[in-house]
């Protein structure tokens, strides 16, 4: 024997660790109060998380824009990072920056959001800073022009973006002309040419108001007198209540068609094919997130097996279903959708067979090992989703902004665990039916049209 040899026959080797025992987990239950001035706190302490993200919702809906002025929510989010009245754009900026700390907001159909993220130890700094452009943003009427310029400046890209022409079109397909919905989220060019400083700051004055905005606190709170810290800043926001707003129901026509977006020489082609459907009030939920996710929500779903794997179409084909809004009164709705994009020349083909991937499902139904594959991949990864404190912050705003209880999600989890492979199904097929979808391709029509029109999955119309 070598002396290697006999070294290694001689080596004694630690045990291999096991695995241990799963420790139980949900997601976390936030606590609920209120500042004098009418605010809404939830906060939720997270152990660990040393960058706090803080969210506030504002209800500031899209369909509050006076018309004529779609975009003017988007241009007042976008302002309220650009200088106070004590401070201005640059010196605001580098405020912020001093803290270690990020600032965000956006509009959108349910209202607006103002996102930060910031070390703990610099929170009283920054908090402060986003009371004070709650309370005195500046919108200088030469900063509102520069973000009226850039907003111009994007639709143009956007329409060239074959994803978001289709969504554009998709949404004047489904809703009538008169709602807000049916328009582009952040505005026209001719209506946001129209928003000047007087615009942002009518729409701030009549919205923006602590009895009627929610703010989320989520990280490592140990130690940090977070009552203190809102009282001295979110606290000194005043502003009268606001009326409550009816919200009236979403109507869509789901008739089944086909619209074409020309696009002449389009290697590929954009599809898009949606309807609306029930939102997270609804007890349905729960079954159809399952359902939608076997479809088309991940790489081994039916649409990519087929689509993507066994016929090359495709880099990938998924269905989701979206939140639009909802008021907890049955006022709500989701877009229920199947998007991706395929190579021109197999456009009919791919949407025959994607036609018949649903055809399929509604005879035969989901397998039991597709349904246990979805739920090991919404509930057994969601302790990873939720590591962060940004992406806890973020699904309790969403709680809020759709009107539904603090323990929504964590109920969610148990409900997708217990949902059964025919509860599944039927929710997928209701949701997808073959003959109430509107069907919307960007692409070469010179290519596409008449392959599709023989599929007969609807009157197939063009536009450019």
């Amino acid at each position: 024997m070598t002396d290697a040899a006999e070294s290694l026959t001689s080596m004694e080797f630690h045990p291999q660790p096991q695995p241990g025992a799963a420790r139980p987990w949900a997601f976390p239950a936030p606590e609920r109060g209120a500042l004098d001035n009418g605010l809404t706190v939830l906060r939720c302490h997270r152990p660990g998380q040393q960058v706090v993200a803080v969210e506030i919702f504002l209800d500031a809906p899209l369909d509050a824009e006076p018309e004529g002025l779609d975009g003017v929510a988007t241009i007042m989010a976008r302002a309220l990072s650009e200088g106070t009245i004590e401070r201005g754009a640059e010196e605001f900026a580098a405020e912020l920056e001093r803290c270690g700390a990020t600032l965000d907001a956006h509009a959108d159909h349910p209202g607006v959001r103002v996102s930060l993220e910031v070390p703990v130890s610099r929170l009283r700094k920054a908090l402060g800073l986003v009371a004070e452009a709650l309370v005195s943003p500046a919108f200088d009427a030469d900063e509102v022009k520069r973000l009226v310029a850039n907003r111009l400046d994007e639709i143009p890209h956007e329409a060239a973006n074959p994803g978001r022409r289709a969504a554009k079109q998709l949404y004047k397909e489904l809703f009538p002309a008169a709602t807000r919905i049916s328009r582009p989220r952040q505005g026209t060019k001719e209506t946001v040419e129209a928003i000047d400083a007087a615009a942002v700051r009518a729409f701030y004055d009549a919205h923006v108001r602590p009895a009627s905005a929610t703010a989320v606190v989520v990280g490592d709170l140990a130690g940090v007198d977070l009552d203190a810290i809102l009282a001295e800043t979110l606290g000194g926001w005043t502003g009268k209540p606001a009326a409550p707003r009816p919200m009236e129901p979403l109507t869509a026509d789901d008739t089944g068609r086909v619209v074409i977006v020309d696009r002449p020489g389009a290697v590929q082609t954009q599809l898009l094919i949606g309807r609306i459907g029930p939102d997270r009030h609804d007890a349905v939920w729960a079954a159809q997130v399952l359902g939608v996710y076997c479809l088309g929500g991940t790489l081994t779903s039916r649409l990519d097996a087929v689509l993507r794997e066994e016929k090359g179409y495709t880099y990938g084909v998924r269905a989701f279903g979206q939140v639009l809004r909802s008021d907890g009164e049955g006022h709500g709705a989701s877009m229920l959708a199947i998007s991706g994009s395929v190579d021109t020349p197999n456009t009919g083909p791919a949407l025959e067979d994607l036609w018949q991937v649903l055809r399929t499902l509604a005879e035969g139904g989901l397998t039991d090992a597709e349904r246990d594959v979805a739920v090991q991949n919404l509930v057994g990864v969601a302790p990873l989703k939720y590591e962060t404190a940004a992406s806890v912050a973020a699904t309790l705003s969403d709680q809020v902004e759709q009107h539904l209880p603090d323990d929504y999600q964590g109920r969610l989890y148990a409900r997708l665990a217990e949902t059964g492979t025919v509860e599944a199904t039927a929710a997928v097929v209701s949701a997808f039916p073959v003959d109430r979808l509107v069907t919307v391709l960007v692409g070469d029509a010179s290519q596409i049209e008449e392959p599709v029109r023989a599929l007969g999955i609807g009157d197939v119309t063009v536009v450019s």
